[in-house]
């Protein structure tokens, strides 16, 4: 049955936030849309060289005179409190944001909004704990370290997770004491600018937080603009290597959270009554326009048979369709362009289609959930990143086999291991190449847990200590007398 939900005011125009003032901006306007229904939303501006500088240049001034990070650790503290309280007022109403100009459901947006809000709580205390070390050192020596702000944080943000990933970043480099420029995906702005709107409400001093809005265009002159001291972004591999190359022309230091084509090992003493409906999650969730979706499914061959069987009618049963119509698993792909790109992995005709394959029709970018069986190890759909609603299943017959697998990709973001056995789990979390490992459950986050990837899937990390320190610059200072 289709919810009654409130629908958020949205203007005409959703005007960027440049040293505490809203604009337009000069360029040509960018529509966005409802992916359910192909509807315009709203238009945004396309930021170019003068509102990206306007913006640098507003975070460099709110960081040299310290309006931020000259406060007292307690006031940041107190204002990232006021920061998250504000937040959980408005969680509902930034929820139908997220899925109208998203498409995700409205209860897997909630649950996104609910994450973010975590980060915010759980980092609004670091202001005051953020420490550095004594070192034991000669008697007429004092040997310590302090941490200080990097200064001006470019945080570029991906369209399938953007109030959280915004949250995830914001609050480590806004406790560090940095200033920061975000740049939203033009698909997904308007959680970011409604969070932008709630840190001015919070007290956060103007300059400190700015809002750019646009294109690729827009990010690349954000992260090659001389103010900017780091840069922190989340998005496909190919950009992040145009986003570390224009960071290494300038020896700034970068945090990439990049793509993934995860494994998901099943082995056969596994809990198939728990493991079952959690796929849902692991792959199908969001549509599968998750970085750590795990994309490939690996299973023991003496329960491969059974394990599809019971998996396909699970699929079958998933209902698609808008986000906001409550109790949908499937909402819209975020784009046409999305769309087209998932489809045209479908038509490479690789592989056993078990279910799925046609996209219903029209309107809204709507893509059935596909599994596929007898894929080659060099195939297409079973090496690339689709990042959509598609499964590819593989059998193993040994561990060894299985963490091969496993290995066999560019990609290290994430994986996930199935098993009763202890030991076996624990050694295959220890040896499989990836950031983050999850044992019987998969896609749980937790602030206080460092999250990234390793190879292609890039480095540095968000959340945890490790997110906040990576806001910061290590000084070491020696003192003799």
């Amino acid at each position: 049955m289709t919810q009654t939900i409130g629908l958020p005011s949205i203007g005409e125009t959703e005007p960027m936030l440049l040293g505490g003032e809203w604009t337009t901006g000069t360029g040509n306007g960018i529509p966005v849309l409802n992916p359910a229904t192909e509807q315009v939303l709203t238009t945004i501006g396309q930021a170019g060289q003068p509102e990206v500088d306007a913006a640098v240049r507003a975070a460099a001034l709110a960081h040299e005179d310290g309006r931020w990070r000259g406060l007292p650790p307690e006031r940041r503290r107190d204002t990232l409190v006021r920061l998250a309280e504000l937040v959980a007022d408005a969680a509902e109403e930034l929820a139908v944001l997220e899925t109208l100009d998203n498409g995700k459901p409205i209860e897997r947006a909630r649950g996104d909004i609910a994450l973010g809000l975590d980060a915010i709580r759980h980092f609004a205390g670091a202001p005051v704990r953020l420490t550095g070390q004594v070192q034991p050192s000669a008697p007429d020596r004092h040997v310590y370290t302090l941490r200080r702000p990097i200064g001006v944080a470019a945080l570029v943000l991906p369209w399938n997770f953007p109030f959280m990933i915004a949250a995830w970043k914001l609050a480590p480099a806004l406790a560090a004491g940095c200033t920061v420029v975000i740049k939203p995906a033009e698909q997904t702005p308007l959680t970011a600018l409604r969070l932008a709107a709630l840190c001015l409400e919070a007290g956060i001093p103007p300059g400190v937080v700015n809002v750019v809005t646009g294109d690729g265009r827009t990010g690349a002159e954000l992260v090659r603009h001389p103010g900017v001291a780091k840069v922190s972004f989340t998005g496909s591999t190919q950009v992040g290597r145009e986003v570390m190359a224009a960071a290494a022309a300038r020896i700034v230091p970068v945090t990439l959270e990049l793509g993934g084509k995860s494994p998901d090992i099943v082995f056969a003493d596994a809990d198939l009554d728990r493991l079952l409906p959690m796929l849902s999650r692991t792959i199908f969730g969001h549509s599968g326009q998750m970085c750590t979706a795990g994309s490939r499914l690996l299973l023991h061959r003496s329960i491969a048979r059974e394990v599809l069987e019971r998996l396909v009618p699970i699929v079958e049963s998933l209902k698609i369709g808008p986000g906001l119509d409550g109790g949908v698993t499937i909402g819209p792909l975020v784009s046409a362009a999305q769309r087209d790109r998932v489809e045209s992995y479908l038509k490479l005709g690789e592989g056993t289609v078990l279910t799925g394959e046609e996209s219903p029709p029209g309107p809204g970018f709507f893509v059935r959930p596909t599994v596929l069986t007898g894929l080659s190890a060099d195939a297409r759909c079973a090496r690339e990143e689709i990042f959509g609603p598609v499964l590819t299943v593989f059998e193993f017959d040994t561990d060894e086999e299985a963490l091969a697998m496993a290995g066999d990709t560019e990609y290290g973001l994430a994986a996930g291991v199935w098993t009763r056995d202890l030991g076996r789990a624990h050694r295959m979390a220890a040896e499989l190449e990836a950031g983050t490992v999850w044992i019987n459950t998969y896609n749980e986050f937790n602030s206080a847990v460092p999250f990234g990837g390793i190879k292609q899937s890039g480095f540095g990390r968000d959340l945890g200590d490790a997110g906040l320190e990576g806001f910061t610059v290590l000084k070491s200072v020696t003192a003799a007398w």
